[in-house]
């Protein structure tokens, strides 16, 4: 895997650090952050889930994780998970930020940074992400980066006692550059 350090518009994607735990931490233990994200992403998020993140010991195998940092700190992170075997040419692109950061075109100037990024460095044809009905902010980050909504699984996740539909979006290519 690369150890890339790409720089954006206000920001710099690169691997996380074991010095990274007080804002991964500062970060991350909000209810409001997890609330769109996969269980494996807690709440509340302790120390301990921070040491576990940053030694490596959540995301599966293969998964390309960077620390979005801004203004020395990281504040959250942008990663694609690729698939296996005839599935190879296809990643799951996951993403969240701080909520003090929220509403301000971070993330969408991170996911158009990272995306074309990924997929000529992973060599993908698509990249993929799955995003809970409600969260209309991290539709809008794909819609505006290429992405075309596919189609929403209905009933698809129970999460905090509501079920949700979950829509699916991709950004495909048939080319390699």
């Amino acid at each position: 895997m690369p150890d890339p350090r790409l720089q954006g518009e206000g920001f710099c994607l690169r691997p996380w650090r074991s010095d990274d735990l007080a804002s991964l931490l500062r970060h991350a233990d909000d209810p409001e952050v997890s609330r769109g994200l996969r269980d494996r992403f807690p709440s509340p998020y302790t120390r301990a889930d921070g040491e576990a993140f940053l030694a490596g010991r959540v995301l599966g195998p293969g998964t390309l994780n960077l620390a979005i940092e801004i203004d020395g700190q990281a504040c959250g992170s942008v990663g694609a998970q690729p698939g296996a075997a005839e599935r190879g040419h296809t990643a799951e692109l996951g993403y969240w930020l701080g909520r003090a950061l929220w509403g301000q075109g971070v993330m969408t100037r991170v996911v158009g940074l990272f995306a074309p990024w990924v997929m000529d460095e992973l060599r993908l044809f698509r990249l993929q992400a799955e995003v809970l009905d409600f969260n209309e902010g991290s539709a809008r980050v794909l819609l505006a980066n290429g992405f075309a909504e596919e189609g929403t699984a209905r009933c698809a996740v129970y999460k905090r006692g509501v079920l949700h539909d979950l829509r699916r979006f991709a950004r495909v290519r048939t080319q390699l550059s």
